[in-house]
Parts: structure tokens; C-alpha cells; sequence
């Protein structure tokens, strides 16, 4: 699987994911040959690129799951849009409502886990994508700390607004690396995190409970506001949960020429206490989407690679992994093989997917009944 920027797509290159219209109607299914009306329907769409299969490369696995999560993404983009779009100009946004209750029904009422798979993001797109992810986050968040629909609309409501101070960014200052940026850059941004906190605080008219959940979060997330305030405020769960969201997806964003954080360095900074993110809400993202379940590939501090055999749902990070370079079956929650080994990363396709070994955990299937009574052992 390659990824080809418009400009330099071919006709006869077959797509790896399928292409949907705003309303969610497939235009180009997987395995479609381009042809020269479908470079011009792609580039005309503002996509900066599309994953292109190699010459004998088959279509890759995708569940009913994936194939509507990544269809629901492609339609909510341009509704997104709208709404961020209206709200920087202080327009009513009339769809916001309406689509933060499609996204509380599609993912706000789920009883399993989903493969969260993160999107290209360019600087264009960016705060757009980031404020759909951190939604869909929210609402599969609250579900599992079981809040009641306002406190989950409030929430929503405020994963999709609590950017707008970047959007806000002339697109120049957005495109400056952080790494890159000076004291000056520094300030100007700051000056738009808080025009945009002043905008959902004071001059935007909105439900009282969306204008807390998100001018607390907004406040904590980029510190505008007064640093005793932001450290006395009581928690609050909608807050907590926004904040968790937002971070996660931020970390793990897949950019335009730059390389995603994996989800495990994420996940460790989130568990951990010292950083200040709440820990029941963090273990709330744990249970809501899938990172280290069975049959996933991973890389190893040692060198070699791995299968995750078994998930640990009370130690997310720990669980039992097949070594590949000697067949033994690793039990991570053991401090003792913990001090010598642990995951570095998850093993991913280009398009930033996890790669999961089917056959290797049927293989293994038999031994996994046995793990129960092997808790502490470093390997059988």
C-alpha cells in the first residue's frame, strides 16, 4: 500500500480505501481502478492524496465496524466544516445540534470497543478532523462512565468547539512547527487560544452547560486562564473526559510528512498520575477502543516482535505477548519480565492500521486457556 499525493495519481492505480460523497454515498469503492474522471472528482474533493494499492497487492481485511467508521468520517468532515466555519464568524450554526446527536447515537450507545483508526491530516484540515476525533471520543467515553444524555451532549458539543481559537489562526501561523516556533509565534497563537475561549465564553450564545464543559477544558488544555483558578476548579466528569479526548487525539494524530505518536506513548502519558488527567476517565478511553487486543503484532524493547496473546483490561499496557525470536509467551504484568522487556509500539500498515496476525493467534488459541493459572510466571 502506497500513499500518492493528487497531483502525481495515474489512471489504472487501484484504490485501498473507498471514496464517499458528503452524504455518505460511496463513489469509489476499494479496488477501483482510477480513471482520468476520478483523479479530477479526488482532486476536486481537496483530498491531499489516497492510499493506492501496490500491483499484486490484494485488498486488505476491513470489518463492517471499520468500513462505516472510516465512511462516517469521510461524511462528517464536511458538516464540521459548516459548523466551525459559522461559529469563527459568529454565524448560528444550525447543524451543530443536530449532528452532535448523530454522533452520540452512532458511538455514544456502543457496549464494545472499536479500531479507532486515525486519518492524513493536513494543516488545511486539521482543527476540522481534530474536533470530529475528539467528539467520537467523547461520546464513547461517557458511554462507558454511563452519563446522562445532557451531560453527553454537552460533552460532544464541546469536543467540536473547543479548537475554534485555531481555526480562528491565520493558516500561516498554524503551518509553523512547534519546534520552530519563537517567542513571538508563541504569543500570537496563545492570543487566539484566548480570542477563541472569549468567543465560547462571552460573545457565543450557547446552553450553559456546553459553555462550561468547554471553556473549562479550553482554559486547562492551553492555559488562558489564571493558573490558581485553572488548578482549584472542582472536577468536572464532561471536562475530564474532553480533555482526555482532545490530548489522546492530538497525540496520535497521523500528519501530512510527519510520523503519528503511537498510541502506547500516548496511553502511557495519559496513566500516568503526575500529568494531571483523571484516571478513571483515561481508563474510560481504555475500555472504549481497541489497542492491545488479541492477535495484534508489536514491537519489543529488545529488538524482536511480538503477538499479543491475550489483552489485560485491568493493566492495558501489560499484556501476555508470543515472542516471535524464541516462541516463549511473555506474561508483561510480571514485574520480573517487565525490568527486561516491554511493548515499544504497535506494528502498523501505512494507512495506520494495526497489522493482526489471524493465523498466529489460532495457532496459539489452545495455550491462551492456560493463561489464567500463569499470572505470575515469565514464561511456560
Amino acid at each position: 500500500m502506497l500513499f500518492i499525493k493528487s497531483d502525481e495519481l495515474k489512471t489504472g492505480m487501484r484504490l485501498a480505501k473507498p471514496i464517499y460523497n458528503k452524504n455518505g454515498v460511496m463513489l469509489y469503492e476499494r479496488n477501483s481502478k482510477l480513471t482520468r474522471q476520478g483523479i479530477v472528482s479526488i482532486q476536486n474533493f481537496g483530498l491531499i492524496g489516497v492510499y493506492i494499492l501496490e500491483p499484486a497487492e490484494p485488498v486488505p481485511p476491513m470489518s463492517e465496524d471499520d468500513i462505516e467508521f472510516e465512511r462516517f468520517q469521510a461524511m462528517a468532515i464536511f458538516t464540521i466544516r459548516d459548523i466551525l466555519d459559522d461559529v469563527a464568524a459568529q454565524k448560528e450554526p444550525k447543524g451543530m445540534y443536530p449532528f452532535a446527536n448523530q454522533v452520540i447515537k452512532k458511538y455514544g450507545s456502543l457496549y464494545h470497543k472499536i479500531n479507532f483508526v486515525q486519518n492524513l491530516r493536513s494543516t488545511e484540515d486539521y482543527v476540522y478532523k481534530h474536533a470530529l476525533n475528539t467528539a467520537i471520543l467523547c461520546a464513547l467515553i461517557s458511554k462507558k462512565m454511563e452519563l446522562d444524555f445532557k451531560a453527553q451532549l454537552d460533552v460532544v458539543v464541546g469536543g467540536i468547539l473547543h479548537d475554534i481559537g485555531e481555526l480562528m489562526m491565520p493558516l500561516a501561523l498554524r503551518k509553523i512547527k512547534k519546534e520552530e516556533r519563537s517567542e513571538e509565534d508563541e504569543k500570537k497563537i496563545n492570543t487566539y487560544y484566548y480570542a477563541g475561549y472569549q468567543l465560547i465564553n462571552k460573545d457565543y450564545e450557547l446552553d450553559a452547560g456546553v459553555k462550561r464543559t468547554t471553556t473549562l477544558a479550553m482554559r486547562d488544555l492551553y492555559q488562558i486562564g489564571d493558573a490558581d483558578v485553572i488548578q482549584n476548579t472542582k472536577k468536572i466528569n464532561e471536562v475530564e473526559i474532553l480533555k482526555v479526548a482532545s490530548v489522546f487525539d492530538t497525540m496520535t494524530a497521523m500528519k501530512f510528512e510527519e510520523e503519528p505518536m503511537s498510541e502506547i506513548t500516548a496511553l502511557r502519558y495519559l496513566l500516568d498520575g503526575a500529568n494531571g488527567y483523571d484516571q478513571l476517565v483515561v481508563q474510560a478511553l481504555v475500555d472504549s477502543i481497541n489497542v492491545l487486543q488479541p492477535g495484534v503484532c508489536v514491537d519489543l524493547s529488545n529488538g524482536d516482535k511480538g503477538l499479543v496473546i491475550t489483552e489485560n483490561p485491568t493493566d492495558i499496557l501489560h499484556p501476555f505477548v508470543l515472542s516471535f525470536r524464541d516462541n516463549q509467551i511473555l506474561n508483561l504484568a510480571d514485574s520480573s519480565v517487565a525490568s527486561g522487556v516491554h511493548i515499544v509500539d504497535i506494528m502498523k500498515t501505512m494507512d495506520n492500521r494495526h497489522i493482526v496476525d489471524h493465523e498466529a493467534l489460532a495457532k496459539y488459541k489452545g495455550e491462551t486457556v492456560h493463561l489464567g493459572e500463569a499470572r505470575t510466571n515469565k514464561h511456560y
